[in-house]
């Protein structure tokens, strides 16, 4: 079988804010809803395994479907504000299927399920049309029939919960909701029936899950009355003399020190079942919106279920709760949280399998993995886990070496991802090192001026330049195992602050030297105070050494770079950035809807001075690219038409900069595309420029066959190829930096519906063709359905270099370089790895930034196979 053109390296993503939309399966994999899909996660190898796509809105819960012997799940149930519920199957496998639910009319906000037996899986699902739907799928033709509906009037449950009765195969689902009442029903007859109404909590029940135990079942409750409630159903021994029934105890306290019972018949006989109260868990001090059991594990013949609680609230907090042994009474064991910063608290909790690690996900998206120590059980400490975006990515770059992506988006961060080298691991993950900015507008775009600085701009008229403080790169380096000498040697990196913190009150990321760290120190020591803010240690820069990826409440405090300068100028919102590979130009452009406001500027990257104002366009322009020769300037407009902009050397009389003069562009009665040009790119050998657009159409410009460079040349710029019709809305472009064996070009391009696709062009087939139809078109590589975005690509970006971040050889060279040996193996793998890969960077509407490894010999065989 030949080898996939495209190979997903890297997902960065974040958890959905809803409560229950994490599950933890017993082979260890983290299921989570991440925008439209659901993401699988190992965090033991610190990787993205698999991305479900089959929603067409949010996911709002996802439940693996756990099997009675504790075996290693391999079904999962999600919902979703699709209103729609799906059934996955073969999940452990290389093809997924879906059933889906379809019924609800309002968005599902938590599901559960269990096996009836070998053939037959029961689903709940809860939704915000007020219902509770119960889905029976059968084994044959694995059609799924909705076999009741639970109608709860104009109330909401918010979760639900799946279990057999103890000694049977009757199902008992428990549901909890905003009327402050655990509601239990059990099936008879094929139907189920209310059989409780467990009263005691005095605010919105946010979670329910039963657990087996003993012959017996442990029903776990929590409510924004920020307290937990466990409840205990077992069987009785004998029959009741004369027991009222559970519904004639509405009017009773709410605090019931007796047993509530009810009768289930099965196979012609009744059994006797009780409930009482348990206990009352308090420890938290706000709103506990999850709990979650121990997972029970198979041991000495039958299954064990330990009596281990966890518990997240909305306090910043995760409790584990158990018994103690002596008196049996429940107590706190473990308490982990207080992140800080500017998170909101918890909205659920999983443990893994053998109870080594806990997690939580945050208001933010944010995963928190805490894991204990190996030494002392009652040591937890913050563990590397995933991360991402919690909003649209709407642009990202390379820096100059190829070695970490930078990528802003509508969550109002710029997050920075890079290979981590792991001591003893073959192979590098990828991970985010650094939040240089958090911002209070939705950001848009950003560019970078040399390896270590960038400039961003947002929902605000200023342009921010960012610059990478000393503490960054010295942890850059250790994770990226790049040799900080090396790093340092740039110079770039001259005169580096340690790092960077937001004042009191303040917006701007302030850096800070050397001798603000001591100043600190001392009036930390001599308890010395002068303002208020020297009050607040934790809006203070902490020097961090790290070794590995920092967790999150890092990530918001401790990883900011120093604003190093504002530029304004702009009357509206930014909406697009670029700048060219010789770290002197930097283009902004703002939405407009004026010809008076869509004008380029431009900047000088090394005073900050605004240098010119390019008029050309009459709406916003959409996207800018700089040459790489940085001779010319390539904008595309809303307008549907393009300029090309030439820089004047030597520069006019009487200036000290070089001057850019429009040099060709398209007007209304010229323009080729019909739509709004979304996006641009240049050729790597400043040859040809590609655009593409809502009209589904891609061009390549240029001075025709000639092959000569633009702007040197005497032909017009004109189509040098058929418009490259692809299907849907072209929202994003990329031309790869290296050229093909056949001296073709490849381009990547970016779809509306999330895809990408990846096509080989060579000048001058459309000239050999007698059809003139495309015949130098090749599609030479496609993302499927698990590899796609859900929502609109919003950027691409191909890796600079060639190979695979990450991959690089520099510490091996440098230690076999100092030892005396050279380096010509080093030298060789380094050339192979080039020599068979490329990445390509992809940021999308549906939150995620995406990393693809694209072989290079798989490119060709399937442009060859193709023509």
């Amino acid at each position: 079988m030949a080898a996939p053109v495209i190979q997903t390296c890297h997902v960065a993503c974040c958890a959905n804010r809803t409560p229950t939309v994490v599950s933890w399966s017993k082979r260890g994999l983290i299921a989570f809803g991440t925008c439209h899909s659901v993401a699988l996660y190992d965090p033991r190898e610190r990787i993205t395994v698999g991305i479900l796509n089959g929603h067409t809105a949010r996911v709002n819960t996802v439940q693996w479907v756990h099997r009675e012997d504790c075996g290693p799940e391999t079904e999962l149930v999600s919902g979703g504000s699709d209103n729609n519920v799906i059934i996955w199957t073969n999940v452990d496998g290389q093809v997924q299927s879906l059933v889906k639910c379809v019924g609800h009319t309002a968005p599902v906000c938590a599901v559960d399920a269990v096996y009836l037996d070998s053939t037959q899986l029961l689903v709940a699902s809860a939704a915000s049309d007020s219902t509770v739907k119960l889905w029976l799928r059968g084994e044959g033709d694995g059609k799924v029939e909705c076999l009741q509906t639970l109608s709860f009037g104009s109330g909401f449950m918010m979760d639900v919960s799946l279990a057999l009765l103890p000694g049977s195969h009757v199902p008992v689902l428990a549901c909890g909701g905003d009327d402050s009442k655990v509601h239990i029903y059990v099936r008879h007859n094929d139907q189920f029936q209310k059989v409780l109404a467990l009263q005691g909590h005095e605010d919105w029940i946010r979670g329910v899950e039963w657990a087996a135990r003993d012959g017996e079942l442990l029903l776990a409750s929590c409510a924004q009355d920020c307290l937990i409630r466990l409840w205990r159903l077992f069987a009785k021994a004998a029959p009741p003399s004369q027991e009222p029934h559970p519904e004639a105890g509405q009017g009773q306290p709410a605090l019931r020190l007796k047993e509530d019972l009810f009768e289930v018949a099965e196979n012609g006989t009744c059994t006797v079942f009780a409930m009482s109260l348990e206990t009352v868990l308090a420890g938290h001090e706000n709103w506990v919106y999850g709990v979650h059991w121990h997972p029970s594990y198979f041991k000495d013949g039958k299954v064990q279920q330990p009596l281990s609680l966890l518990s997240a609230s909305m306090d910043k907090t995760m409790i584990l709760w158990g018994p103690e042994e002596d008196s049996g009474v429940w107590v706190e064991q473990v308490r982990v949280g207080e992140v800080g910063g500017n998170t909101l608290g918890f909205y659920g909790c999983q443990m893994s399998p053998d109870g080594s690690m806990i997690l939580a996900h945050a208001f933010h998206g944010a995963l928190h993995l805490w894991q204990r120590g190996h030494s002392q059980e009652a040591t937890w400490s913050p563990a590397v886990v995933l991360s991402g975006h919690f909003n649209s990515v709407q642009d990202l770059s390379w820096d100059p070496e190829g070695e970490f992506v930078l990528s802003v988006g509508s969550d109002q961060t710029t997050r920075l991802f890079t290979p981590w080298r792991r001591k003893g691991c073959d192979q590098p993950t990828w991970h985010e090192i650094c939040r240089p900015q958090i911002h209070g507008y939705d950001m848009q775009c950003l560019a970078p001026v040399g390896r270590f600085q960038f400039v961003s701009g947002a929902d605000e008229k200023v342009l921010r330049v960012f610059r990478a403080p000393r503490n960054f790169v010295e942890n850059f380096a250790n994770i990226s195992a790049i040799p900080l000498e090396q790093l340092l040697a740039s110079k770039d990196t001259v005169d580096l602050p340690e790092g960077a913190s937001t004042p009191a009150l303040g917006l701007s990321n302030k850096a800070v030297f050397q001798g603000d760290l001591a100043s600190q120190k001392s009036k930390g020591e001599d308890g010395d105070y002068n303002s208020v803010s020297d009050q607040y240690k934790e809006s203070y820069f902490q020097p961090l050494t790290l070794t590995e990826p920092p967790p999150e409440d890092h990530l918001l405090q401790n990883t900011l770079w120093p604003e190093v300068q504002k530029l304004y100028g702009h009357g509206f919102e930014l909406f697009c950035l670029a700048s060219d590979a010789s770290r002197t130009f930097v283009a902004s452009a703002c939405k407009a809807t004026k010809a008076e406001h869509a004008a380029i500027l431009l900047w000088s990257a090394s005073c900050w001075r605004q240098l010119q104002s390019l008029p050309c366009h009459s709406l916003t322009v959409t996207q800018m690219a700089f040459s790489p020769d940085a001779r010319l300037l390539l904008a595309v407009s809303r307008d549907r038409t393009w300029s090309l902009w030439q820089r004047q050397d030597p520069a006019p009389e009487g200036s000290t900069e070089s001057h850019f003069s429009l040099y060709a562009h398209t007007g209304k009665d010229t323009a080729v595309h019909t739509r709004i040009i979304w996006s641009c790119d240049w050729s790597f050998d400043n040859k040809y420029f590609v655009t593409s657009s809502r009209d589904k159409k891609v061009m390549v410009w240029g001075h025709g066959t000639s092959g000569d460079i633009i702007g040197q040349g005497t032909a017009p710029i004109r189509p040098c190829t058929p418009m490259l019709d692809v299907g849907d809305s072209a929202t994003a472009v990329a031309f790869c930096p290296f050229p093909c064996p056949d001296n073709s070009y490849l381009l990547a391009v970016g779809l509306e519906s999330g895809r990408i696709l990846l096509y080989k062009w060579r000048p001058g087939a459309a000239e050999e063709t007698t059809t003139g139809s495309g015949g130098c078109w090749s599609k030479c590589g496609e993302t499927d359905a698990s590899q796609s975005h859900t929502l609109p690509v919003k950027r691409l970006r191909w890796r600079p270099r060639a190979g695979r971040a990450g991959q690089h050889q520099q510490q091996q060279q440098q230690q076999m370089t100092q030892a005396g040996q050279g380096g010509p193996g080093a030298d060789g793998e380094e050339e192979e790895e080039a020599a068979a890969w490329m990445q390509l960077a992809s940021a999308g509407d549906d939150h995620a930034v995406k990393i693809f490894n694209v072989s290079r010999q798989a490119v060709e065989e399937q442009s060859t196979s193709s023509d």
